[in-house]
């Protein structure tokens, strides 16, 4: 259920309505928009009667929500929601141009794949400490290492950082080096790891798992926001398919899906949903054009060395020209590109 608030309602209205929602045994999620005040009811076996809500002073409409993504559907929030990543603003017309490495291997490399992107046009920088891998054996990152040159490189190129966590325990470490969090598409379900990362304030970058539809993704987000936390920025991928031409299927009808059910903004992954750099450049583009708020490309200044996902990554010089292009067809939609401030 979501109560709709008066645009002159009192700060005392507001909890007064907060109180009642609790006192069923209901959680009440208070979000402020720039137009409007929402409260979320969430809860299982709500008994609630909208009437007895729409009798209390200060409340404008009770609306009854069918999607179990409560607080992540577009009835919770009717405006696109901003996710501000130090600096980088994500969705209502926002534009990410994540880049980097698959997993970060050197002081020296990540410097140099930094400076490169950035220059390109990147606004976020990525980069792997902790690797999630198929084989026991490969590469499985230089952990807080890696973090701590991660933080390095992106303050030194201006440029906020996002990498992945695998263990709620290691979520405290990651929000210490990272201004945005990442979950990975094998732990798109460890519904303890979003609980975990959910009780943070750090924005949340959610990939959709392999197998997942579109509303496991979004009831993936329900958790992290459920847990107070309501930056959350949603990613396609890919799923898994019959065809072994790519790596994964790249689902670009999810962007304007989930633009039709949520609020909250969805980027595109082109690396890992084709695994051919031949194919990135077109699929981002078509991720731009389809409605997506951002787009997260692999980079690596000598793949065929690369630690990890080597063969899918673009040279810098690649990421130049599809960086140049992106922008060309972000202004065509009207899109901004924002960059953070350079740390003193």
């Amino acid at each position: 259920m979501i109560i709709i608030l008066k645009s002159g309602a009192t700060e005392e209205q507001i909890q007064h309505v907060i109180e009642r929602v609790e006192s069923h045994g209901m959680s009440a999620h208070l979000s402020r928009g720039t137009h409007r005040t929402i409260i979320g009811v969430v809860g299982e076996k709500s008994q609630l009667q909208p009437a007895r809500f729409q009798a209390i002073a200060g409340v404008a409409d009770v609306i009854l929500v069918m999607p179990s993504y409560k607080l992540a559907s577009l009835d919770a929030h009717p405006e696109p929601s901003i996710v501000d990543v130090g600096g980088v603003k994500i969705g209502g017309g926002n534009l990410a141009m994540i880049a980097g490495p698959c997993a970060i291997e050197s002081a020296e490399r990540m410097d140099a794949i930094a400076k490169s992107v950035r220059a390109s046009g990147a606004n976020i920088l990525r980069g792997g400490a902790f690797k999630p891998r198929t084989s026991p054996y490969a590469y499985q990152g230089m952990g807080e290492e890696g973090l701590k040159i991660l933080r390095e490189t992106g303050d030194r190129h201006g440029m906020p950082v996002v990498t992945e966590v695998m263990d709620p325990r290691r979520v405290e470490m990651v929000e210490h080096y990272t201004d945005m969090i990442q979950i990975g598409a094998r732990n798109m379900q460890n519904f303890v790891l979003l609980t975990e990362v959910g009780s943070t304030k750090k924005p949340v970058l959610l990939k959709r798992g392999m197998s997942a539809t579109v509303v496991d993704l979004l009831m993936s987000a329900e958790y992290i926001l459920s847990q107070g936390n309501p930056n959350v920025v949603l990613c396609e991928r890919g799923v898994k398919s019959f065809d072994p031409a790519t790596r994964n299927l790249f689902d670009v009808a999810a962007v304007p899906l989930c633009k039709g059910l949520s609020h909250l903004p969805i980027i595109v992954d082109p690396s890992h949903a084709t695994g051919r750099p031949d194919l990135i450049p077109p699929c981002a583009l078509a991720g731009v054009a389809a409605g997506a708020d951002g787009v997260h490309i692999e980079v690596h200044n000598c793949p065929e060395d690369a630690m990890s996902d080597g063969p899918q990554a673009l040279l810098p010089e690649q990421y130049e020209k599809l960086a140049a292009q992106i922008r060309d067809l972000a202004a065509l939609f009207g899109k901004t590109i924002g960059y953070a401030r350079k740390k003193s």
